[in-house]
């Protein structure tokens, strides 16, 4: 696998990332007691959830709608069932750290290159599971925790 994230930043810097947030990708969000922030992307049983997106807002507007569930509103289902473990923002958001690994393309663009960019996208959250799985074979939850819809509830 191919991939290439960010280094880890809090979760509050995130919009740090600029212009790449404007492209689909994946993401990646940890819950630490230890400050993971600027630090390469590795893999770890910290990891909470693997999310992505083609949507025309790209990574910005995921990451948004994730920040805006955990805050107490709804449209992002694994932001839900963090929300549910974790329902206070002011003690969960200081322990968050992301990395993004971004896609450039057209999301909006119906050329075979680019819906061919998008499905690679798709394709690496994917692989981003099987890592997971890979690296972690004794996890509690298999994928990341909140990725379990069966064992992580919304409510």
């Amino acid at each position: 696998m191919d991939q290439t994230f960010s280094p880890w930043l809090r979760w509050v810097d995130r919009n740090q990332l600029g212009e790449i947030l404007k492209f689909p990708g994946v993401y990646v969000i940890a819950l630490s007691e230890k400050n993971l922030a600027s630090t390469p992307f590795e893999w770890s049983e910290e990891i909470i959830y693997i999310g992505m997106t083609n949507s025309k807002g790209g990574l910005k507007s995921r990451l948004q709608q994730f920040e805006n569930t955990i805050k107490g509103k709804s449209g992002h289902g694994g932001a839900e069932r963090v929300r549910h473990k974790h329902g206070d923002y002011n003690l969960l958001v200081p322990g968050l750290f992301v990395p993004v690994n971004y896609t450039e393309c057209d999301v909006s663009s119906n050329k075979s290159s680019d819906l061919q960019l998008m499905g690679k996208v798709a394709q690496q959250e994917y692989e981003c599971f099987a890592v997971f799985v890979e690296k972690f074979p004794n996890h509690p939850f298999q994928v990341p925790e909140f990725n379990n819809k069966q064992k992580s509830q919304k409510k």
